[in-house]
């Protein structure tokens, strides 16, 4: 018998070299509106790049890349 399950989101917020696990906060929202709601705690986030999904370890994983540029 073949069973579906839906894998879990998982989201990765990579700033300065550190990466922050975010968890999911709708599954039904779009990887976009999740953005947009840690936005509020973490104000990169509106600029920032998405990318995946990958999958590992059984959940589906994206990555929130800021964009920030270096002064000189």
């Amino acid at each position: 018998m073949l069973v579906a399950t839906q894998l879990e989101r998982v989201f990765f917020l990579k700033d300065k070299g550190q990466e922050i696990r975010l968890t999911d906060p709708e599954p039904k929202w779009s990887v976009e509106s999740v953005r947009n709601f840690y936005a509020n705690t973490y104000p990169m986030l509106t600029t920032a790049k998405i990318s995946g999904p990958v999958i590992r370890e059984d959940r589906v994983q994206y990555c929130f890349e800021t964009v920030m540029g270096t002064k000189g």
